[in-house]
């Protein structure tokens, strides 16, 4: 009997032994190689940087992920209740890995298995954040084991709110959400001190599947896993037995996140967030959470944005009509076919609309969706065909000559014509009337800025952005013409010239070298005014005035000028570019003048 026993415990001690072996061994081959764990004692989630106007209004949002990071001490405590008894009842006394939870995990599966029950999961809060800061998702026994050791490793460098802290403002919760505070905006668009006991539940359903508690899409199965959270939480005592009912008893309400109101200036954000990246960097501009204020008007861009525009539109109207956007064969389903036209860039408010019937000074058209409209003469007649060479065709005299049927355009609602003269009152329009409309071929810049602080107040840098993300402010080179003649003027006054010094308004040639010819310039009226004060020549815009003083100075003195007052660097000194022949930005030139207001 004796031999018995002693032979049982000598195979016990060898198992334990082996037991024991086989776990050093397990730690030794796992644990080497494993992530450094440290690194989540400096870990700075990526956040969203975001972008002011100068009044405070958001211009933009920047982000890789779209998180706003709380800290633990600023969370409801109501929500981590909500994760713990979800995820992790025991998370404040185990180790890193919750032995009994395992245990009674796979009790649980075993017991399920051959049934449509959802495998119970037995990963602890430590273990999730090993997984989704150091490890991947592949689902394998050496990950599992990995994940087990980082777990340990991790319990014994952080506290348990450090641990929480990392995981709540990292977890995944669908809709583009990382972390809690962001899903509690975009699911029901409250912050998380607003959440009630129903909302933080689902939100606490999420972690393991956002995916299949889809709201819109699962909400049966989302309601059933919310009424699980709550009914975990009862158990675990965060809530009372009537909290729980009364919030079981609710609806699954999900309202989104309200569309931010962004202010609109997509030129001036597009060069803020370009000079952003030169500076910081890729990771600076997406992750870091940087709060940027600028100095855009949005009351001033609006501004800019109408003028620029009803200037291109007014131009490009003045050379004619291109046609129309696409034509189609309307038949019953006329409203389909038009909807299924992409609407082209720059359509801004206009709406498309196809030519259902044409007569000699209106035009019908129909919209997507049904709706009719009509086009008086007096919106149409403008439209003269566009030729080669900004020439146009003869005068329009009926309507079949600019539209067909078929026709697809662009029209805006009007409700009363465009007097042409002051004193000539607008003709009133009935409902449902529209004026033919033409998205512009010609392109612009404008850009207004305060010239006592330099700060730009308005930048649009083209019609469009969805058209052209060019930047005709910052980036197209352009002659400045009589825009420089200022820069020359003022290199005259530093060389001891007044406005009262006269200057020969008189024909010049310059011989350029063999084979090039002569240079001739000429004033606009193509006179000459003989001795004129200096002062006259800047306000007539004279050009023989002008050469004749960059001669008189030396070209020099212009480029210094110039350089100094940073419209062009490294300017060719030629009598030419006193006539703004040579290339600035419309942001450097402005510049410039703001700094002239500045003295």
């Amino acid at each position: 009997m004796l031999r018995a026993i002693g032979f049982l415990f000598s195979i016990l001690l060898l198992l334990t032994m082996l037991g024991v072996g086989g776990g050093l061994y397990v730690l030794y081959h796992f644990g080497r190689g494993l992530p450094d764990y440290k690194q989540l004692a400096d870990y700075n989630p990526p956040t969203v940087t975001r972008v002011h106007a100068g009044d405070g209004l958001l211009i933009a949002e920047y982000a890789v992920e779209k998180r706003v990071f709380v800290p633990i001490t600023a969370m409801q405590k109501r929500v981590i209740n909500a994760f713990l008894s979800a995820e992790d009842k025991n998370f404040y006394s185990h180790p890193g890995i919750d032995f009994l939870g395992a245990v009674r995990a796979m009790v649980t599966n075993l017991a399920n298995m051959g049934t449509q029950r959802r495998l119970k999961g037995a990963s602890t809060i430590t273990q999730q954040v090993a997984k989704n800061f150091l490890l991947t998702n592949e689902v394998s026994l050496e990950r599992k084991i990995k994940e087990a050791i980082l777990a340990f490793r991790i319990e014994r460098a952080f506290t348990k709110d450090r641990i929480l802290e990392l995981y709540l403002n990292e977890i995944y919760l669908g809709l583009g959400s990382y972390g809690v505070a962001a899903a509690a905006l975009n699911y029901f668009n409250k912050s998380l001190g607003e959440l009630s006991i129903a909302e933080v539940a689902y939100l606490a359903a999420l972690p393991k599947a956002p995916n299949n508690y889809h709201p819109f899409r699962y909400p049966e199965t989302a309601r059933s896993r919310r009424d699980w959270v709550i009914d975990r939480m009862l158990d675990d005592g965060h809530v009372t037995l009537g909290e729980a009912l009364e919030a079981k008893a609710k609806p699954l309400q999900v309202r989104r996140r309200e569309d931010t109101k962004f202010a609109r200036a997509e030129y001036f954000l597009e060069e803020v967030r370009r000079r952003i990246l030169e500076r910081y960097g890729y990771k600076g501009l997406y992750e870091s959470g940087f709060s940027v204020r600028t100095s855009v008007d949005p009351r001033l861009q609006g501004i800019a944005d109408a003028i620029l525009g009803k200037g291109l539109r007014v131009y490009d109207r003045r050379h004619g009509w291109r046609g129309p956007i696409t034509n189609i064969n309307p038949g019953d389903n006329w409203a389909r076919q038009v909807a299924a036209v992409p609407p082209p860039p720059g359509l801004m408010g206009w709406k498309r609309a196809v030519v259902l019937a044409v007569s000699d000074k209106n035009v019908d058209i129909g919209f997507p969706g049904g709706a009719l409209g009509v086009i008086p003469w007096a919106e149409l007649k403008w439209a003269r065909e566009a030729l080669k060479k900004g020439k146009l065709g003869p005068p329009v005299r009926r309507a079949g000559e600019v539209l067909a049927i078929g026709d697809v355009i662009a029209v805006e609602n009007v409700t009363s014509s465009t007097p042409k003269l002051e004193d000539e009152k607008p003709l009133s329009y009935p409902p449902n009337t529209y004026a033919l409309r033409q998205i512009p071929e010609i392109d612009g810049g404008i850009v207004a800025l305060d010239p006592h602080t330099g700060r730009v107040l308005a930048m649009s840098g083209g019609y469009d952005f969805s058209i052209s993300e060019f930047n005709r402010v910052t980036q197209a080179k352009r002659q400045p013409g009589s825009a420089f003649k200022p820069f020359v003027y003022l290199a005259a006054l530093e060389q001891g010239f007044t406005p009262s010094t006269l200057v020969l308004d008189a024909p010049f040639v310059i011989d350029q070298g063999p084979g090039l010819g002569k240079w001739k310039p000429a004033n606009y009226t193509k006179k000459f005014y003989g001795p004129s004060p200096m002062r006259l020549g800047i306000e007539k815009s004279r050009n023989l005035m002008t050469v004749r003083l960059a001669q008189s100075i030396g070209m020099e003195k212009v480029v210094a000028a110039a350089g100094r007052f940073g419209v062009m660097d490294n300017m060719p000194a030629q009598l030419a570019m006193a006539l703004g022949a040579g290339e600035t930005t419309l942001l450097d030139l402005t510049t410039a003048y703001a700094q002239l207001v500045n003295g």
